[in-house]
């Protein structure tokens, strides 16, 4: 599959390459190596628009492991911040901080990332992108440029009814892509 590395970003467009450039040069993906790290969202897919994150999906066993590794390799990056919480009644890590221009979002379960609903919306947008023409990303960009959040972009110009986040979901199984 072509999100379990970061390499597929070196031929990708000029934030898709400065993303790989600031994700390799200060070994983000290296330092959460022991924890599935896979970059997901806007920009792997190419429908980044201003001051979008770098999101990282990471899976962790035990939760303060995880946590210590992150104070360790991520503390002293500028706006750091460790949130605690309970996401889809699984205990989730949120991480925040700056990588240079980019944002930086690490989000993790005791989840498999593959399996973490983030990779999946991006397995789905990835396919539905391919699938359309390119008015419809263009369209999607524009929606997210008003205001509007992935997903419900997504559902939207599906015309998917309900939770957003669900609907895209219950979606990508009906059509096998997930």
């Amino acid at each position: 599959m072509i999100f379990k590395s970061i390499d597929y970003l070196k031929n990708g467009n000029q934030l898709q390459k400065e993303a790989h450039k600031v994700l390799t040069e200060n070994e983000v993906m290296d330092k959460l190596a022991n924890f599935q790290p896979l970059l997901v969202g806007t920009i792997p897919i190419d429908i980044a628009i201003k001051n979008s994150d770098l999101d990282i999906v990471c899976s962790f066993e035990e939760k303060e492991v995880f946590k210590k590794e992150i104070l360790k390799h991520f503390n002293d990056y500028p706006r750091f911040s460790i949130v605690e919480k309970t996401f889809q009644d699984e205990p989730t890590v949120i991480v925040r901080f700056e990588l240079e221009d980019f944002p930086v979002e690490i989000f993790a379960q005791n989840k498999p990332s593959n399996q973490q609903m983030a990779y999946q919306h991006m397995l789905i947008e990835y396919k539905v992108l391919i699938d359309k023409e390119e008015e419809f990303r263009k369209e999607i960009i524009r929606l997210k440029e008003s205001g509007i959040k992935t997903e419900p972009a997504f559902a939207q110009l599906l015309n998917l009814k309900g939770d957003s986040y669900q609907a895209l979901l219950d979606y990508g199984k009906q059509q096998k892509i997930i």
